[in-house]
């Protein structure tokens, strides 16, 4: 087989913070208990997916009681266990709003991170991202609110989501400290990130992409909605892998040059374990683009 491509070194945010390249994600970090949740967190930390990602807006979906519901049930468990804070790259996002939907103003930023750190019941955030770009403010705008909230030593170093190369370049052209994150969709069922110059920039420009929904938004481990072709491959190199097919989804999101960091959702500490395993995934340059034509559904030219 050619040389595996997947990697499962640590990836960097910025200059000197070091994060495993399987992240947790608490968009449906809503349910059960405080107790459950505590478990599922220390997994996470304990199976090396020390970026803890959030954001103001989730909870309003997958049960959750409302916006800001995630982060304040996040905050609960640190509020137990006050020492988890030091073992996780905390990050969280801002900027939407429901029924607007988008804001990003320098005013509506600063408040938003500072109602985040009420919720979550810290000082700081090591990542604050805006979650998807408001049209209607001028980058330089939230330049000057990130400053800001750098200065109060609120936040340590700031990121992207669901930008464009451009839009993320404007905005990289009046910030005083580099952007360090984009956080793109990406998955073997969505690729848009290999060929919209996202992944470009981020070899480029140093940036660390954290890539939201490796498995479709669990499609591709349940198979629904999903291509027989791709999900044929993906069976396939499970079975010589001895993985499940959900580490073959993620283990394809690590095998990119950019080294993306899969943020992973699940709120089954067993299923959390077998998505760890991707990162032991041997995955050769004929294996990914076979991923990729089964994607697809026709051949590479």
């Amino acid at each position: 087989m050619d040389d595996n491509l997947v990697s499962d070194a640590t990836r960097r945010l910025g200059d000197e913070v070091e994060i495993g390249p399987i992240g947790f994600g608490c968009w449906r970090f809503t349910g059960s208990s405080d107790a459950d949740n505590a478990v599922l967190i220390n997994a996470a930390l304990d199976l090396g997916m020390n970026l803890i990602d959030t954001a103001d807006v989730y909870g309003l979906d997958w049960g959750g009681t409302g916006f800001g519901s995630s982060e304040e049930a996040l905050g609960r468990v640190l509020a137990t266990d006050r020492p988890l804070r030091d073992r996780m790259v905390l990050a969280t996002k801002g900027g939407i709003i429901p029924g607007v939907p988008y804001d990003s103003s320098g005013s509506y930023l600063i408040s938003a991170c500072e109602a985040s750190l009420r919720r979550l019941g810290v000082d700081y955030v090591d990542l604050y991202q805006v979650h998807r770009p408001d049209m209607f403010t001028h980058p330089e705008e939230v330049a000057v609110a990130f400053a800001s909230l750098r200065d109060r030593g609120l936040v340590s170093m700031f990121g992207v989501s669901n930008y464009t190369p451009a839009q993320t370049m404007a905005l990289s052209a009046y910030v005083e400290e580099p952007l360090v994150s984009t956080q793109p969709e990406f998955s073997c069922a969505s690729l848009a990130p290999m060929r919209d110059g996202t992944f470009d920039l981020c070899m480029e420009e140093g940036l660390t992409p954290l890539a939201w929904s490796p498995l479709a938004g669990g499609r591709l481990a349940t198979g629904q909605g999903v291509r027989d072709e791709l999900l044929t491959v993906l069976d396939e190199l499970a079975g010589r892998e001895g993985v499940s097919r959900a580490a073959i989804a993620v283990a394809f999101v690590l095998s990119h040059p950019a080294d993306a960091v899969a943020l992973v959702g699940t709120q089954n500490v067993q299923r959390l374990t077998d998505l760890a395993a991707a990162a032991r995934v041997r995955l050769s340059r004929t294996d990914v683009y076979r991923v990729i034509v089964a994607s697809d559904g026709v051949p590479l030219p």
